[in-house]
Formats: C-alpha cells, sequence, structure tokens
C-alpha cells in the first residue's frame, strides 16, 4: 500500500468518526480547565441514555455551560438505565462512542464511562458520589430535565442528592415551564423550602435546586430513532460523526425492533 492510498483510507476512518475502533476509550481523570483563582472547579453533570446524543442535548448543555459559569460538563451515559430499556436502546458502549464523537469539538465538554465501569443497574447518587470523590473539592451542579425530575421519587436514595450536591432542573423546548413554586413533586416539599428573593429552593445541606428555562432546540431522541427506522435524513438533528457512526453501525434500524 503506498502512501497516498494509506492517506485516503486515514481520511475515510476520520469521516466514518472512528467507527471500527472497538472499545470506546474516555477517562473521567481527563484535565479540567486550569483556574487563575483559587475557587472550587465548577462542574456539571448531564446524565441520560443519549439514545443517541443530538443537539438539543448539546444546546441545552452550552446554555447551562453559559449561564452557571461553568468549568466543564460531562455527558455521562447510563449503562443500564433503570427506568428505561427496551429493544431500541443501543448497546451502552455505542451510546458512549456517539457522545464522544458530539462533544469532541467543545472544550468544556466531556464524556464520562463511569455508568459502564460500573457492573450493574446506573444510579445517579452513585455517579455523583464517584465525582465528588475524583474532584473534590469541586462543586458539583447535577443538570436533570423537568420530565426525569418529576419520577425523582423513584430514583434510589433520591432523599440523598441534594445532600451530596446543587441540582438543576432544565425546562422541556416546546413545553410550558411551571412556576417555580409549582416545581416540587409532592414527595420532595419536605426536602426543600423555597426562598423567594432567588427564586431557588434550599436544602438543608446548604445546597440548592433551582429551575432553568432553556431555549434550546425542540428534539427528541425517539424523534430521531424513527426518522432512521424510516429510512429518512436525521441530518442538523444530531452532529455529523453521529449521524456516520450510527449509518456504519446499523444502529436503530427496523431489524432491531420487536413490535
Amino acid at each position: 500500500m503506498d502512501e497516498t492510498e494509506k492517506r485516503r483510507n486515514a481520511e475515510t476512518q476520520k469521516r466514518k468518526g472512528g467507527c471500527d475502533s472497538p472499545v470506546p476509550r474516555f477517562s473521567d481523570s481527563s484535565p479540567v480547565p486550569l483556574l487563575s483563582d483559587s475557587r472550587p472547579v465548577k462542574i456539571g453533570l448531564f446524565g441520560g441514555t443519549f439514545n443517541p446524543i443530538h443537539f438539543g442535548h448539546l444546546r441545552s448543555a452550552e446554555e447551562v455551560r453559559e449561564a452557571f459559569a461553568l468549568d466543564r460538563i460531562y455527558f455521562v451515559p447510563a449503562a443500564q438505565p433503570p427506568h428505561k430499556g427496551g429493544s431500541d436502546l443501543a448497546p451502552a458502549a455505542h451510546r458512549l462512542r456517539m457522545v464522544e464523537l458530539a462533544v469532541a469539538d467543545n472544550p468544556s465538554f466531556s464524556a464520562s464511562s463511569v455508568e459502564l465501569e460500573r457492573p450493574g443497574t446506573s444510579y445517579s447518587v452513585d455517579t455523583i458520589r464517584h465525582f465528588l470523590a475524583v474532584f473534590q473539592p469541586a462543586s458539583l451542579l447535577f443538570i436533570v430535565g423537568i420530565d426525569a425530575f418529576r419520577e425523582l421519587a423513584t430514583w434510589r436514595d433520591y432523599a440523598t442528592i441534594p445532600r451530596l450536591c446543587d441540582l438543576l432542573v432544565t425546562s422541556r423546548p416546546g413545553l410550558p415551564t411551571p412556576s417555580p413554586t409549582q416545581l416540587l413533586p409532592v414527595a420532595l416539599k419536605t426536602l426543600f423550602w423555597y426562598d423567594p428573593a432567588t427564586n431557588v429552593y434550599r436544602h438543608t445541606s446548604g445546597h440548592s435546586l433551582s429551575l432553568h428555562e432553556i431555549a434550546g432546540l425542540d428534539i427528541a431522541a425517539s424523534t430521531v430513532r424513527g426518522k432512521v427506522r424510516e429510512g429518512k435524513s436525521i441530518r442538523y438533528l444530531v452532529p455529523a460523526s453521529v449521524e456516520a457512526y450510527i449509518t456504519h453501525h446499523a444502529l436503530y434500524q427496523l431489524e432491531r425492533v420487536s413490535r
């Protein structure tokens, strides 16, 4: 094989987004930005199935990063989500790899494989504890969409989460945003008190819970999967590298779904 052909093959692999790499590789120990002052690094944790990650996820994260002056946001794909599943859930290694590809061009975004490396069901409380142990004395902001937040009382050790970090609930683009006083599910009302001066809820630990309205992009992962099954374009719904990865690995194809 001459040098020209080698370069051509390398470019082909680059366009595919490294699709043939068998095991996604990324570490939570990737460096966080160096700070010129002594304040703790401000880290956002953005969990989910990311099945697949799309521009709605990315735009929401960017709005949160900017609004809350976060130094880094970690996207944490769930390996075995306790509340989601089904035959159209892509294998966790594929979902992680798509996240890696999607965030590669943003120095403030990183992918985390922590929930793939931990055996069993993926629980947010365990992931938060992991990041606290790795990045102390970092300030953690746990980012959760409003739909998932309304089910928080069904999560494992949900009452422990606000004792560990701040919580940020993001609105869902295209749907009405509740007022802050209507935000809390009944099961959480005993855990917080509302501070009208700042429009946030306070926890006895000193951590806070706030609602942030996302302008964002009204894109759903289920819409992306549906278009793939129907043979329609997903261009401009997901990054080009993610689109190429889905095509190369035939993810979300009709034959993978049992009806």
